[in-house]
């Protein structure tokens, strides 16, 4: 038997179309963002020097070239930015104190968003007493101020000695700055917990006898996930200027290993002779922290189901 044809004044436009993804839409909207387009080429190119730091970089970190006069040096055939005062290049220390930024900043959130995204769920989803004894945890780890808490933890961690490994003193740079990072997340997620969890869609999984764990990770946490990227990529920049702090103050990465915060700390005695030693390191931090945060705020607006069109 052959179909039917299509009747001559039938109106094909009024097929219904297939509208697209919550996800493929958010991704349409942040490709058009130019902010969000820039701060992202930007974020990628400071990725990839971070990693290929080894191979990008003219010299070592700490290779020291007294060669050609005194110290610091402007920039020249050698040194496109010049030597500090030590005669290490500093283009060279910019490129692996992005590795040290980055990796510091990438565990560190990793860290915040284990601890924080756990602890959120749970209060938020059973409420109650778990809910109140969580939440005044918070609330004390809110009471002390980030930065002085961290201080806190290195110097017990690493019990006034600065003359460990690198890798030690990562570590404890690690716990500090993780431990005193999450409570943020947790007070995110648990209000959104909250309001998620006498849904339709999570009652009827309670009324299957589907268990809690699987409510938590496969219910909830999904659509949870944009908040807490916004979250994450905003906590970035915060934990990458926590630890130019730390290195300012002298209790981050130890030396020889080179630090945003440590070289402008080096070059504020020369700021007057040599300026561009404290402009280089201060204009990388600078755009990395902006480049972070102009990034959270667009994907706060191409997550906002409220400002789609």
């Amino acid at each position: 038997m052959s179909r039917p044809a299509l009747a001559e004044n039938q109106d094909v436009s009024a097929r219904p179309t297939i509208s697209a993804s919550p996800g493929r839409e958010a991704w349409r909207r942040l490709r058009r963002n130019p902010v969000a387009v820039a701060c992202g080429v930007y974020i990628l190119l400071a990725l990839f020097a971070a990693l290929f730091a080894s191979y990008l970089a003219p010299y070592a970190y700490d290779a020291m070239d007294t060669r050609t006069g005194s110290l610091p040096s402007p920039p020249d055939a050698r040194h496109l930015l010049g030597r500090d005062n030590l005669g290490q290049d500093v283009f060279s220390r910019l490129l692996y104190g992005a590795r040290i930024s980055l990796a510091v900043a990438v565990v560190v959130v990793v860290i915040e968003a284990v601890i924080g995204v756990t602890l959120g769920l749970v209060a938020g989803y059973y409420g109650g007493k778990i809910d109140l004894a969580l939440m005044r945890v918070t609330d004390v780890m809110f009471a002390f101020p980030d930065l002085l808490l961290a201080i806190l933890l290195r110097a017990i961690l690493l019990s006034g000695n600065q003359a460990t490994a690198l890798s030690t003193n990562l570590l404890t740079l690690f716990f500090a700055l993780g431990i005193v990072g999450w409570p943020g997340i947790a007070r995110l997620v648990r209000g959104q917990a909250l309001a998620l969890r006498d849904k339709e869609f999570i009652e009827a999984a309670r009324a299957i006898g589907v268990r809690d764990r699987h409510i938590l990770t496969r219910h909830l946490l999904p659509n949870l996930l944009g908040p807490i990227i916004v979250q994450v990529t905003q906590d970035v920049a915060g934990v990458i200027l926590a630890e130019a702090t730390l290195s300012f103050l002298g209790i981050g990465v130890p030396p020889p290993f080179p630090s945003w915060g440590r070289m402008i700390n080096d070059a504020l005695p020369y700021m007057r002779v040599h300026p561009l030693l404290l402009l280089a390191p201060s204009l990388a931090l600078a755009l990395t922290v902006m480049a972070f945060n102009f990034l959270g705020d667009a994907l706060r607006d191409a997550l906002d189901p409220r400002l789609r069109q």
